[in-house]
């Protein structure tokens, strides 16, 4: 008989996702309201109709009203009058339920900004259930709606997972370990406290998965630890740990992420992982009221071993098209909506798209749009443009995301697992692992070599906010000493970004950051949280939009406030040059003309490399374009309109004054330095 306190296992179930998602399951199960919605095939189209544009909050970084947590400010009447104006139709959180770890009776905190759930209530430091309830009314009464987050690759290491350790009940289906016989403990690091894990070397992972243990490395390791050198894993093995059978047990398990975030198993008999998301999923929409929920990194969500133990198969794998095509449906079934995160291969990408999330963030064009900004030559954004046509993407079906709380990514995925395809970039054939490693090199030799010292680098891509990559492409060095005319620069590119993000078919994105234009955070500033290495904290600085607390040297998330160019929002609505005011316009001209609904038509680009055209069908039959000048300098393009379009005015955008006639299928076009045209072609 084990020794194991009977109380404390029965203390961990009750408070564990599991238990949790088997009573959300009984509110649904044999209910008459499973069959009211379609499910099969994602509704892109209707989302973007229904939620045009978004603001994506982000919990540690908001500054509140004095008194209120984050669901307070989120649902406070105030900050929706101000989204109101902005056109923003949702609001999407961010992570905010319960997260971190347990250790004995003690909770620890998230070591990945929240995205390490251990529980499927909100987080006490965010709010109540009912004050999410709260804010989803309100959004509704400014007609707006509101998505979370649905995190189905892992948890945090919390009641689930040390059910898991102590093998009870289905709890170790829940993850991807593997009972380690004692005879090969000497593979496994030593460990010494009940509560932590020690990463496998990769050379032992090998040989655990010749003994048949675990698939094998990972194609790629997505984290860093400070002061280790030794080469990592994504496998850890726990220390020593009694069963409630009695029975001392090491396991290895598996975490593409931080240690502190076992990775789930969606191919296990018990179900156990399918029924937490699912029970997630319930609670996210039907009883807190969400309208949509973020899949999370679902390309991880199955591994196989290959034949190569040193790279099993462990992204993009069928089984994680298939969960994923599982959660939407699901969701859909419940008459809620996903998105997806998808950092992957162009055609994986379609692959994930077919019948699973209703849309997708533009990870094929939005690293492209970026080295746009910083080398001032859109080479690489025509090719990354043309391969999305070229896989029979839609923009529509695409969140087009202005700055997120994660780094600038610009791992190239599609080039990575396509390195000897030969690419037409600029007028020659470049390998793809060639093209990828210079496309990364000249983004490093801008924003982070020589003078440059405020951004920093992750594993994945380049820390810093969308004003820091613009003052990066400017030259400045100390970005405590931007001058006037430079703050004005910075602006014009920001809001070129935002037009290019805008005036496509889809959604378009936005955050807290790029409304005050928040430039990043210095490392010395924030000790407590790049201890870890994690240096993208830098570009999450606290912002308060309403100048709601002007006092506040913090966020609610202990995150010292950022450096604000623009200024609050709520400040920058009285001046008409604003940051602000460039952006409603717009979204008033992508609204107007519904260019977010639009299909996408094939255009030439224009022979000067500082230009980039997007040509659009709008739903009214008329035809639509945007000119965007990524250089220093005006310049004057011909556009050569392909199809049936002679004898054409075209009119600027929301004012409708001519900007000239097509003949024989061309017309000429000026365009300011930094900035862009938007223009209407009679139907």
């Amino acid at each position: 008989m084990s020794s194991i306190d009977a109380e404390y296992i029965e203390w961990l179930k009750s408070n564990s996702m599991l238990q949790g998602a088997k009573e959300l399951s009984r509110k649904f199960s044999g209910n008459k309201s499973q069959w009211v919605n379609g499910f099969a095939d994602p509704k892109s189209k209707q989302a973007v109709a229904e939620m045009p544009v978004w603001f994506n909050s982000y919990p540690d970084s908001t500054m509140p009203f004095e008194g209120q947590n984050f669901l307070e400010f989120c649902g406070d009447e105030r900050l929706w009058t101000v989204l109101n104006k902005l056109g923003v139709s949702l609001l999407r959180t961010g992570p905010e339920k319960v997260a971190g770890g347990i250790e004995g009776k003690e909770q620890t905190p998230t070591v990945d900004g929240y995205f390490d759930r251990i529980k499927l209530e909100i987080a006490p430091a965010f709010g109540t259930d009912e004050q999410y309830a709260k804010m989803v009314t309100t959004a509704k009464k400014f007609s707006g709606q509101v998505a979370g987050d649905i995190i189905p690759g892992h948890t945090g290491k919390g009641y689930d997972f040390r059910l898991a350790e102590r093998n009870y009940d289905e709890y170790p289906g829940i993850y991807t370990m593997v009972e380690v016989d004692e005879a090969d403990w000497n593979l496994l690091p030593e460990v010494n406290d009940e509560w932590k894990s020690g990463n496998i070397h990769p050379d032992n992972v090998i040989k655990l998965a010749e003994k048949g243990y675990i698939p094998g490395n990972l194609q790629r390791v997505l984290f860093s630890v400070p002061g280790d050198t030794r080469p990592l894993s994504g496998w850890d093995a726990t220390a020593k740990i009694e069963g409630v059978d009695g029975k001392v047990r090491r396991w290895a398990f598996l975490h593409y992420f931080k240690s502190g975030q076992p990775s789930m198993n969606w191919l296990d008999p018990t179900s156990a992982a399918n029924r937490i998301i699912y029970g997630d999923v319930i609670k996210s929409l039907r009883e807190l009221g969400a309208r949509m929920v973020r899949l999370d990194a679902n390309s991880f969500l199955g591994i196989e071993r290959s034949m190569n133990p040193n790279r099993c198969w462990s992204e993009g794998h069928p089984l994680s098209v298939n969960a994923s095509n599982s959660i939407a449906m699901f969701a859909r079934k419940l008459g809620g909506l996903t998105f997806q995160e998808l950092n992957l291969a162009i055609d994986k990408i379609k692959e994930f798209s077919i019948l699973g999330a209703d849309l997708s963030y533009d990870f094929v064009t939005r690293p492209a749009l970026q080295h746009a900004i910083l080398t001032k030559s859109t080479n690489f954004l025509r090719l990354s443009y043309d391969l999305m046509k070229e896989h029979d993407i839609a923009p529509v079906s695409m969140i087009h995301d202005m700055q997120n709380h994660d780094e600038i990514t610009y791992e190239l995925v599609h080039f990575i697992e396509n390195p000897y395809h030969e690419f037409d970039y600029d007028g020659e054939k470049i390998f793809g692992d060639t093209l990828r490693n210079m496309i990364i090199e000249e983004m490093h030799d801008i924003a982070i070599n020589g003078d440059v010292k405020y951004n920093a680098l992750s594993g994945n891509g380049l820390c810093t906010t969308f004003a820091g990559l613009i003052a990066t492409r400017l030259g400045i060095t100390d970005i405590n000493k931007i001058s006037k005319q430079d703050k004005e620069k910075i602006k014009k590119l920001h809001l070129l970004m935002a037009a290019y993000n805008a005036l496509q078919p889809g959604v378009f994105g936005l955050s807290g950051w790029d409304l005050v234009g928040a430039l990043p955070i210095d490392q010395k500033d924030i000790p407590e949280f790049v201890a870890d290495g994690d240096t993208r904290w830098i570009n999450r600085g606290g912002y308060d939009l309403l100048d709601a607390n002007p006092n506040a040297e913090k966020s609610i998330g202990g995150l010292p406030k950022a450096k604000s160019l623009y200024g609050s929002v709520t400040e920058q609505l009285k001046d008409p040059d604003s940051f602000v005011n460039g952006l409603r316009k717009i979204i008033s001209q992508r609204q107007e003309y519904s260019i977010h609904l639009a299909d996408i038509m094939d255009i030439t680009q224009p022979e000067d490399k500082d230009l980039f055209v997007m040509l659009h069908r709008l739903p009214d039959g008329d035809l639509q374009f945007t000119l965007l000048n990524f250089g220093d300098e005006d310049k004057e393009a011909t556009l050569k309109i392909r199809g049936g379009v002679n004898d054409k005015f075209v009119y600027s955008a929301g004012d409708e004054k001519p900007l000239g006639k097509i003949e024989k299928r061309n017309i000429t076009v000026k365009v300011k330095a930094m900035d862009y045209v938007c223009a209407i072609i009679e139907g």
